[in-house]
């Protein structure tokens, strides 16, 4: 190594790592009069539309894909701490509950 390039890295101080955080919300919805993957998929277009372009969101149907009577999509947020997340994570279910109209059979969360 260089005596120039040690100076360098001797004076530069190091910033410290962020370590961001990941919440995952998995929600379970029962659902009622769909005939067909088409009606479903009409059913929970809110759910990609909203919060599927939301930068700290990533939502996607994880279970259930081909069943009409029920759907399981997971959302997960990043953010700089635990709190902030699970603040994010309330926020999104209720928003949910309030735009799909499918009931919400079980909800799991999970802080990474």
């Amino acid at each position: 190594m260089s005596d120039a390039l040690r100076r360098l890295l001797n004076t530069t101080p190091q910033k410290p790592a962020i370590t961001p955080h990941v919440g995952v919300l998995t929600l379970h919805f029962q659902l009622y009069g769909c005939a067909d993957l088409k009606a479903k998929r009409k059913a929970f277009t809110p759910m990609r539309a909203i919060w599927g372009r939301e930068p700290d969101l990533a939502v996607a149907e994880t279970a259930d894909l081909e069943a009409l009577d029920c759907a399981t999509w997971t959302i997960a947020a990043l953010g700089a701490s635990s709190r902030a997340i699970q603040e994010r994570l309330d926020q999104v279910e209720k928003a949910i509950a309030e735009r799909i109209d499918a009931p919400v059979l079980d909800v799991q969360r999970e802080i990474l």
